[in-house]
């Protein structure tokens, strides 16, 4: 089955059978119990929606029919088009939407599309009101609009007005950045990341050289911003003697870079990088909360640093809802994931590649360094990822179980499965669930790759003992 309902949308590959794909009925559904919802939520006589999309190769056939399914519901839409995630959210907050809806499956190869659903705030729903939604959509009872009563669409392209409120930051330093005659290389994926990256860097003074930035859709190399997939990306930064490299996935809410060596800094490292970056300037300027949070299985180097300024750290379960939820308990000032996830409330409260790339720009004017000498200075970490494939789900519960008990004299967490800390070696190993099948997740974290790789053999084998 390749149709996937979460915490952050219905994805699922074009084509297919209903109810196992995303096929053109699943939309209409999904799409009208988020317009069912969004009423009884909202209570107004007239609801708008902003729609943005990615540029992958089904995105055209999806917005017309989200859209168009949207209209039929009595709904207003404002097409932004061709429209990075964080720009879309951001679009919401400024049109004063009552939701927002963004195609894109993120990561995801081309022949994969979502619906990712916002509420007023330009904010992921909740997992209780993403259930709803659900709940709805299996109900197949439907009653759309009258004539009088359809929705209007109207078109408006809010890249810019994103790039403004990015650049208008206390923390965005452009003329520093603009004295700095940054030479910078970006691949983009050949989506909608080709758009506005290369814009921001203009707009900063910054020479871009772009590599896979039409955004045609079809992708020139897997989209995850990972090392293996910028091969490309990194000869590019090397060739032309480029200060660093910047890859943004298909919609542009992860950021990656590489060195000027060609080197990757490392995905997990682009959030404590500029974590760093802005809990010392908060620090100079006299604020007293300094605050960070991150998912269980992103690394500990953003907790050490957070701690090197003085501040604390705050873990939050897997997920960007849950991320962003956590900040605003504990009041963050900056927060994330170990995916190159960057989330910086003072503009919004979602991952922004957009202003990621604005604040690391900042961070490098400021500190006058080299990219791989500014990997250097922070607290070396390496993840191991495994999995444990089983065949009766009943099993995981088990695992997790025991582990709490075979290591209960450790740090142990259980917002999210188990997460088990061994401070002596500043070293950790997380077990998740998957939602989709019957599958442990194990991320394990060491100063040393051998270690991190011993670490996760070790539960593995003890989760497998568990079970007999």
């Amino acid at each position: 089955m390749t149709l996937i309902k979460s915490i952050s949308g219905i994805r699922g590959t074009i084509g297919g059978t209903l109810g196992e794909n995303l096929t053109p009925i699943d939309i209409v559904k999904f799409i009208y119990a988020y317009s069912v919802q969004l009423k009884a939520r909202t209570q107004k006589a007239k609801n708008t929606v902003v729609v943005g999309r990615d540029a992958r190769l089904s995105g055209e056939m999806v917005e017309n029919m989200v859209c168009g399914t949207l209209l039929a519901c009595g709904i207003d839409v404002i097409n932004a088009g061709l429209c990075s995630t964080p720009t879309t959210e951001m679009a919401v907050i400024l049109s004063k939407a009552d939701g927002g809806i963004i195609l894109t499956a993120s990561h995801n190869p081309r022949q994969w599309n979502a619906l990712k659903l916002l509420n007023e705030k330009g904010e992921f729903l909740s997992a209780a009101q993403g259930k709803e939604i659900l709940d709805i959509a299996e109900k197949n009872d439907f009653e759309f609009a009258a004539v009088d009563e359809l929705g209007t669409m109207s078109f408006h392209d809010f890249t810019e007005e994103h790039i403004d409120k990015a650049l208008e930051l206390d923390m965005v330093d452009v003329e520093l950045v603009r004295k700095a005659g940054f030479k910078v290389v970006v691949d983009a994926i050949n989506s909608v990341g080709g758009i506005i990256i290369p814009k921001v860097l203009e707009r900063l003074g910054v020479e871009c050289i772009k590599i896979h930035c039409d955004p045609t859709g079809d992708f020139a190399h897997n989209p995850e911003p990972l090392p293996c997939n910028l091969t490309d990306l990194s000869k590019a930064v090397v060739e032309n003697g480029a200060d660093l490299g910047i890859s943004v996935d298909p919609d542009v809410d992860r950021l990656a870079f590489i060195c000027e060596n060609g080197e990757p800094f490392g995905e997990e490292y682009t959030l404590v990088s500029i974590a760093d970056y802005i809990l010392g300037e908060a620090r100079k300027r006299g604020v007293s909360n300094l605050a960070t949070s991150s998912n269980l299985s992103s690394s500990r180097a953003l907790r050490d640093v957070t701690e090197a300024h003085g501040g604390t750290y705050h873990a939050a379960a897997v997920g960007e809802v849950n991320v962003t939820t956590k900040m605003r308990e504990c009041g963050a000032i900056i927060g994330g994931e170990g995916n190159g996830g960057v989330i910086y409330p003072a503009l919004h409260y979602g991952r922004d590649a957009i202003v990621g790339s604005a604040l690391f720009l900042s961070l490098l004017a400021k500190k006058n360094i080299r990219v791989s000498s500014l990997r250097d200075s922070y607290p070396q970490y390496y993840i191991a990822k495994n999995k444990i494939e089983l065949s009766d789900k009943a099993l995981i519960d088990r695992i997790l179980s025991e582990l709490q008990k075979i290591y209960a004299s450790e740090d142990v967490n259980t917002i999210d499965g188990v997460k088990i800390s061994f401070e002596k070696t500043r070293s950790w190993v997380h077990l998740r669930k998957s939602n989709t099948e019957p599958i442990i997740r194990i991320y394990a974290e060491a100063p040393l790759k051998a270690e991190a790789e011993a670490l996760a053999e070790e539960i593995i084998s003890v989760a497998k003992k568990i079970i007999g």
